[in-house]
């Protein structure tokens, strides 16, 4: 009897083991190979698919190779930043498949098929699941939320970053941006020159502004959180970049503690501000007025909903639409989600964006002092640009596009289809992630001309839409219904203080820039933007 109960167990456990080893196999290796046969029978090819890492490894090394390179001053920067297209397009073309693990990733760069991605046939394809360290950097928020859920937040926080809104903020944001122009000129020697590594001062100022943003009258309490959430992502940001060492995030490692524990704080903090909110926003009772900051006006839809569901409901349709309500309802979770990721995408977006500008007007004097002088003519020597001084600066608007096209914050972006779906002559399985490579998008002569590697302003004298030889070749903000949420913020922001700047420093690169543009999540320079500036 005991053997036969000893040959039971055996039997069971080899059963266990047989069904795991058969599960790996398919979900490693047979499926991965069905997929590689269904796209080479279209002909679609790429790098080999290898056995539970897929090109990882591949990846990794050119990456690595790719960034400790010396690079000359050239905006031809797809060959660094994204080294990996740039070396399989050469050998199996434009749209080619690789694996990322056993995922596998379809490069789609032709604007044809991006508008099908974005606009036309969106409903098929939704934002990737982004990898934990991500996603505890950026928040569960709009960046990564999908369906209802997103469509819902999205409604509720637009108002918040509508340029109405933004302009009202317009002393604000001057307010900031002259205090920090005031230390550059006490910091200046006494022939007027001063070098300032800009990069970390814009991150400064971005911060500032986004902070006010999101958390207006509470703004004291909401920077110190924000200031917390800084030091949190420079921990996380050392694990991120480990991400091919597997469980590396969970390790109790002496930064993965901190990090871990800066978290904790952070959630507490949020959470107990927006406790203090809510309690003054129910004593005051709920008004129809629109509020300026983005905590307010989460925390007031998230009473309302609340009151609605209080509310009995006899009827089918009533209680249909309750429970609608309510799986999309916004908690306070939420709110401490939204609030980091409105951090983290509009400090780092618009910093990068005035790092690469000023960068770009330090190496091209010519459009430097051809911006001067529309800025000293529509706004004055000193004088704080106004709201319709901002509007009315177009040659600066166009350097801004130019900037966001060289060196657009998001050198790709990944949606992931949903269902088996037809782009256009391409039959794409389920599951299946599409890779639009932004930068290559934008630095592609066939859509840009001949000078597509060259900072020429210029081109977008005609306006966005005419800029390219097709409409969807410019994305630095993505496209459709889920475009970046924070654009006007960080273009106004942008234009506002670039416009001060000119109207008291001239500049050009100092002798220690080291021209490596660089992905770290975002599009950041490797070594810093060290710029010589002299007071005029």
């Amino acid at each position: 009897m005991a053997e036969t109960f000893h040959w039971f167990w055996l039997l069971l456990i080899s059963y266990f083991l047989a069904v795991c080893v058969c599960k790996v196999l398919v979900h490693y290796w047979w499926l991965p190979r069905r997929v590689e046969y269904q796209f080479l029978q279209q002909g679609i090819k790429g790098p080999e698919y290898h056995f539970f890492l897929g090109n990882l490894k591949e990846l990794a090394s050119l990456m690595s190779r790719a960034s400790s390179q010396e690079m000359p001053l050239s905006h031809n920067i797809l060959p660094r930043v994204l080294s990996f297209y740039h070396h399989w397009k050469k050998i199996y073309g434009a749209s080619f498949l690789v694996w990322f693990g056993h995922t596998p990733r379809l490069t789609i760069a032709d604007p044809v098929l991006i508008r099908d991605i974005f606009v036309t046939k969106s409903e098929y394809f939704e934002k990737n699941e982004p990898p934990p360290l991500v996603k505890k950097l950026e928040g569960d928020g709009l960046l990564s939320l999908k369906g209802e859920k997103w469509a819902h937040h999205r409604k509720i926080i637009t108002p918040a970053f509508h340029i109405k809104n933004l302009k009202l903020m317009i002393p604000m944001m001057a307010n900031s941006m002259g205090k920090m122009l005031k230390q550059w000129s006490k910091m200046s020697s006494n022939d007027g020159k001063v070098e300032i590594e800009v990069s970390e001062w814009f991150q400064n100022l971005a911060e500032d502004v986004i902070t006010r943003t999101a958390f207006g009258s509470s703004y004291e309490d909401g920077r110190a959180i924000y200031q917390l959430q800084a030091q949190q992502m420079v921990y996380a940001t050392e694990a991120y970049q480990k991400v091919f060492i597997p469980g590396y995030r969970f390790l109790p490692t002496k930064k993965n503690r901190i990090s871990w524990r800066l978290d904790k704080e952070i959630r507490k903090s949020l959470m107990k501000l927006i406790d203090k909110r809510r309690k003054n926003a129910s004593a005051k009772g709920l008004s129809e007025e629109c509020p300026n900051d983005l905590l307010e006006l989460m925390i007031k839809a998230s009473l309302k909903e609340t009151t609605k569901k209080t509310v009995p409901n006899n009827s089918t349709s009533n209680s249909n639409t309750s429970s609608l309500m309510s799986s999309s309802s916004i908690t306070v979770h939420d709110i401490v989600e939204e609030c980091k990721t409105v951090f983290f995408a509009g400090k780092h977006t618009t910093s990068n964006l005035l790092t690469w500008t000023t960068i770009l007007l330090a190496m091209h004097p010519k459009w430097q002092e051809l911006a001067r002088e529309e800025v000293l003519r529509v706004c004055g020597a000193r004088d704080t640009p106004t709201e319709d001084d901002v509007a009315t600066l177009r040659t600066l608007g166009m350097i801004l596009n130019e900037s966001l096209r060289l060196y657009p914050p998001a050198v790709a972006a990944i949606r992931r289809a949903k269902v088996d779906v037809e782009l256009g002559d391409l039959r794409i399985p389920q599951g299946t992630e599409l890779l639009i490579p932004i930068v290559a998008v934008h630095h592609d002569p066939e859509l840009w001309g001949n000078d597509a590697n060259e900072f020429n302003p210029a081109r977008f004298a005609g306006g966005v839409g005419h800029a390219a030889r097709h409409s969807m070749a410019f994305l630095p903000f993505g496209l459709g219904s889920r475009r970046c949420i924070g654009q006007n913020l960080a273009i106004l922001q942008a234009k506002l203080a670039i416009a001060m700047i000119l109207q008291r420093f001239s500049f050009d690169l100092s002798p220690t820039y080291q021209h490596a543009p660089t992905v770290q999540m975002l599009l950041y320079p490797q070594y810093g933007a060290p710029i010589m500036f002299q007071k005029l």
